[in-house]
């Protein structure tokens, strides 16, 4: 199932399933029947026509959103042989140890933000009717050491844009990890119809700024002391590209 497909369901109980999983991102066969009060039978049918329709995958009694398969991407950067591919919900603890760690400055507010949520939400991969969220991964000698997030909105009068973030392991940075991050988040959402890719970081964090604007990025507004950190006010930079 693509991120991109309109949410259709011909019974009531099959959105009902869907979005319990949905919501849960791996979820036990037998729990998930009983958190939904269906009997056995009808259950297992409704998950026979998801499973048939691509919209959901079974693995044993693991039960989860089939999301479409996109090509894992494999460079050498300076030296190092770093794997960029979609996250699996099994990435979420060594992700969310690394955004941390990334992010410890304390000066990328959002992606610090996308940090807190994912480690409450205790899911990675969202597609529901109101948003949807994608996340690649770049791994090195089998950790994650980069990420690059996707928030799409389902409203239609926004459906054409997303927000990003971006970060990288203080150690594995000046690589050309973060820049291939970018390049395939932003193919992905030309792929997926997405016009507009938008991010916001605070006035200091003058690397990021730079980054985005080596890359074809552009401020849109600055929002005058939108951010306080520790006892300064600080301006909220703006920015965007199209695909």
């Amino acid at each position: 199932m693509k991120f991109s497909d309109e949410l259709q369901f011909s019974h009531r109980d099959r959105r009902d399933i869907y979005e319990y999983i949905e919501r849960y991102g791996t979820v036990d066969y037998e729990q998930a029947r009983k958190a939904l009060g269906m009997d056995p039978e009808a259950f297992g049918a409704h998950v026979t026509v998801l499973k048939r329709d691509g919209v959901i995958e079974r693995d044993e009694d693991e039960l989860r959103i089939a999301f479409e398969g996109i090509d894992i991407e494999t460079f050498d950067c300076d030296g190092v042989d770093v794997t960029i591919r979609q996250a699996h919900e099994d990435d979420l603890d060594g992700l969310v140890d690394a955004m941390h760690e990334a992010l410890a400055e304390k000066t990328y507010i959002v992606g610090e933000n996308i940090a807190e949520t994912l480690e409450h939400e205790k899911v990675l991969l969202r597609h529901n009717e109101v948003s949807s969220r994608n996340v690649f991964v770049a791994t090195a000698r089998g950790e994650v050491v980069g990420w690059v997030h996707l928030d799409h909105p389902e409203t239609e009068a926004l459906a054409h844009t997303a927000e990003l973030t971006v970060g990288v392991l203080p150690d594995y940075r000046g690589k050309g990890i973060g820049e291939q991050l970018l390049d395939r988040a932003v193919r992905w959402a030309d792929e997926n119809d997405i016009e507009k890719v938008y991010n916001s970081v605070p006035a200091t964090n003058e690397r990021a700024i730079a980054f985005l604007e080596d890359h074809g990025w552009e401020t849109e507004a600055v929002r005058e002391d939108h951010y306080r950190i520790g006892d300064d006010y600080v301006d909220e930079v703006m920015m965007a590209v199209r695909t």
